[in-house]
């Protein structure tokens, strides 16, 4: 089966500080893939070398077998894959329907738009119920809801998961997790980082750690999960 994301050899930096050190990552398609790691393990800068915001240093980056390496971010978006980042990032001062419609900006006809707000809608009611609503004033985990409906606007081929429990309360962070498996089983591919390990490998086909910018160990999420460095250093045991 080819991959749908294979990535190889894959440099990034800030300036001098070289923070993903040469990693290799495949994404089969209706996979979920999670990537973990300590803070500063270069999950995020990894996340943003893929999608377009940060440029390689050096390796490659394939989508569909295309060598889509430091192509430009619009470019990305437009092949289908769709970052919901790290913290969120909606735009506070627009309403949520306005946030919903610019990730639709590039669908291709009135109808289907129609047809993708109204799935992602019955996705999340409490958006239906705040459309009018600025998305500054929503909660956290109803601005998380909102950063993910925006990306799934785009119907996305690929879509990368960026911390999307981080900082939320327990009620949030499972429904955001029931989120990540219904998608899983309607045939979503995921690239998921998550410091949630536990979450994320209960969910992932596979999994990669991450250690200052290398890639340490990787495997079915079930077999990482089992591992006694990862229980250790991320699971809590001892």
């Amino acid at each position: 089966m080819t991959n749908l994301l294979d990535v190889s050899g894959l440099r990034l930096d800030y300036g001098r500080t070289m923070a993903v050190k040469g990693i290799d990552l495949a994404v089969p398609p209706g996979s979920v893939v999670c990537l973990i790691g300590a803070n500063g393990a270069g999950k995020t800068t990894t996340m943003r070398g893929l999608s377009g915001l940060l440029r390689a240093a050096g390796g490659t980056v394939r989508f569909e077998g295309t060598d889509i390496t430091n192509a430009p971010a619009h470019r990305i978006a437009r092949l289908g894959i769709r970052q919901v980042p790290e913290g969120r990032q909606v735009f506070a001062e627009m309403t949520v329907d306005e946030n919903l419609r610019l990730g639709g900006l590039q669908v291709p006809n009135p109808q289907e738009f129609r047809n993708r707000r109204e799935r992602v809608l019955a996705r999340f009611p409490r958006l239906q119920e705040r459309l009018t609503q600025q998305a500054g004033l929503l909660s956290g985990g109803e601005q998380q809801m909102l950063a993910l409906g925006r990306a799934l606007m785009g119907a996305p081929r690929l879509l990368l998961l960026d911390e999307p429990s981080m900082g939320l309360a327990p009620l949030f962070v499972e429904e955001i997790f029931r989120i990540i498996a219904d998608l899983k089983r309607e045939g979503t591919t995921i690239l998921l980082v998550e410091q949630n390990a536990q979450a994320a490998l209960e969910i992932a086909d596979y999994a990669y750690v991450l250690e200052s910018g290398r890639i340490t160990l990787h495997g079915p999420g079930a077999q990482i999960a089992d591992d006694p460095k990862v229980v250790a250093a991320y699971l809590g045991g001892h």
